[in-house]
């Protein structure tokens, strides 16, 4: 991340020029670049260590912390008991005590405090529950990065029902600048998009009044006030480390590109849809003619049109027919099948 690459130049910076005055007032002007160079290794080292531990969060550091403290606890009490147990079995060699008790206070707590801290990053928030109890860590009430809505998503009729239904959890995020673009369509002149504006504006009215869903309005306009809106809002998720709701399939192409995690309602749509496989029987109601005069359509339970060639005195019928091929269109998939003939 630029911030952190800065962080460090800033640090290496306050380093050498620490390095620098701490040798020029030990060793004088000619020791300087001792200085500088001792500096350079501490703050190298230091960058290396930082860069080995990016994937630490501070979750993780404060279960540590936790460890180590409850491993120095057992350390220290551990150690009395040990000392004392040297001290009246060594008697006759006090000149060996101390030395004795030190290394063993060292690696006692060095031990301890170690396994304290990887047992502490290995648990669970639960797990401390049952060190301190009826203190619990509470999680977060929505788990998950948070969900970045667009405009198109925002108008879908499908939306309430998904995320009412669970199977999308996550805070809601939505930019100010597409709440205004859901403004504008609202007051548009088009028929069309006054009623995706209105019907944008009465899903987040209703998704508010729910009590299992939150809404959060960011409100940065995006990186710059000329780039494009799909632009606008790649940027806001990366800048939130958010999901992307959206039913946009261009807008899901140029933020999958990008790294963006993207939730397509369409492709949960194309996901649950029954496949037809070409030979397979199905038991089909027969509800209209179609484009030819031969033709016969019916509809599977999910809304799919199944064409069925020379069934037109059907129609009004529930039959068996097996399908022939099918036909991937802009719409979906078309379906052509044939009455099933039963073999006598």
């Amino acid at each position: 991340m630029r911030s952190v690459n800065i962080a460090r130049i800033i640090y290496l910076l306050i380093c050498e020029l620490a390095g620098a005055a701490i040798a020029h007032q030990v060793g004088g002007p000619e020791k300087i670049w001792m200085g500088i160079i001792g500096a350079l290794f501490i703050a190298l080292f230091f960058i290396l260590v930082e860069s080995l531990m990016k994937q630490f969060t501070l979750r993780g550091f404060s279960n540590a912390t936790v460890g180590l403290l409850i491993g120095v606890f057992c350390s220290w009490i551990l150690s009395r008991g040990f000392t004392i147990l040297l001290e009246t079995s060594l008697v006759d060699h006090m000149e060996h005590v101390d030395s004795l008790i030190l290394g063993m206070n060292a690696s006692l707590y060095a031990s301890l405090g170690f396994l304290g801290s990887v047992l502490a990053l290995r648990s669970g928030g639960d797990d401390f529950t049952l060190l301190i109890p009826y203190v619990r860590f509470c999680k977060e009430s929505t788990p998950g990065p948070p969900l970045l809505m667009d405009a198109h998503v925002i108008s879908d009729s499908r939306l309430y029902g998904i995320l009412h239904a669970g199977f999308i959890e996550g805070n809601l995020v939505i930019p100010r600048f597409v709440l205004e673009e859901l403004h504008i369509m609202a007051n548009s002149p088009s028929t069309a998009r006054r009623a995706r504006g209105l019907r944008g504006l009465e899903a987040l009215e209703k998704i508010q009044g729910s009590d299992k869903l939150r809404i959060t309005i960011y409100d940065s306009d995006g990186s710059e006030q000329t780039d494009t809106h799909d632009a606008r809002l790649i940027y806001s998720c990366r800048l939130l480390t958010a999901r992307l709701l959206t039913t946009d399939e261009n807008l899901t192409k140029a933020a999958r590109l990008q790294g963006i995690t993207v939730l397509n309602i369409n492709d949960l749509n194309q996901a649950l849809k029954p496949k037809v496989a070409v030979g397979e029987r199905i038991r089909l109601p027969l509800v209209r003619t179609g484009r030819d005069e031969h033709q016969a359509v019916g509809y599977l339970p999910d809304g799919s049109m199944i064409v069925v060639n020379n069934a037109v005195t059907k129609i009004n019928t529930t039959q068996d027919v097996v399908v022939i091929s099918t036909l991937e269109t802009g719409g979906g998939i078309m379906v052509f099948a044939e009455l099933f003939e039963r073999d006598e």
